[in-house]
């Protein structure tokens, strides 16, 4: 419910500063300010992408939880969207969603109001009221008897 407003008054901000900062500089470079903003945040986003993608990788190799570079990315991401979307307000969101520690404090206060929990499905899924039973049905096979006919795996 709370994206709605969002949706209404972004917008109208976004305007207001367009004729604000219009009647400043006029349209021309109004405009090139706005694409501008929207090339260097390519850039940075670039940028801090690779560098977000590497401690991924490093986090993986090493076995680490890789949860704060992908968390790291997904903010990266967002602002690039909003430093392309055309507008000074979204650009300062953007721009300020780029500086790592901003990044890092957002995280914290989000991570803080989600509780993690855990679904399993399957016969190995852990229980606490004991070990996992696997139900299933064997016979031995000889191997030195040659198979006697297909296997049926690469029927259709």
């Amino acid at each position: 419910m709370w994206l709605f407003p969002l949706f209404l008054i972004v917008p109208l901000i976004e305007i207001a500063l367009f004729i604000t900062v219009g009647g400043w500089l006029t349209l021309w470079p109004t405009l090139g300010l706005v694409l501008l903003t929207g090339l260097i945040g390519t850039i940075l986003m670039r940028w801090q992408g690779l560098k977000v993608v590497a401690q991924l990788r490093g986090d993986l190799r090493e076995l680490k939880n890789p949860l704060s570079p992908l968390a790291h990315g997904a903010l990266i991401l967002l602002a690039g969207l909003l430093l392309l979307t055309p507008g000074f307000f979204t650009d300062t969101i953007g721009f300020l969603l780029m500086i790592p520690k901003l990044r890092e404090i957002i995280i914290r206060f989000v991570g803080a109001r989600i509780q993690v929990q855990a679904y399993g499905t399957g016969p190995m899924q852990s229980r606490r009221d004991g070990p996992a039973v696997i139900d299933a049905e064997f016979y031995e096979v000889d191997e030195n008897v040659p198979p006697r006919g297909p296997s049926g795996w690469t029927r259709h």
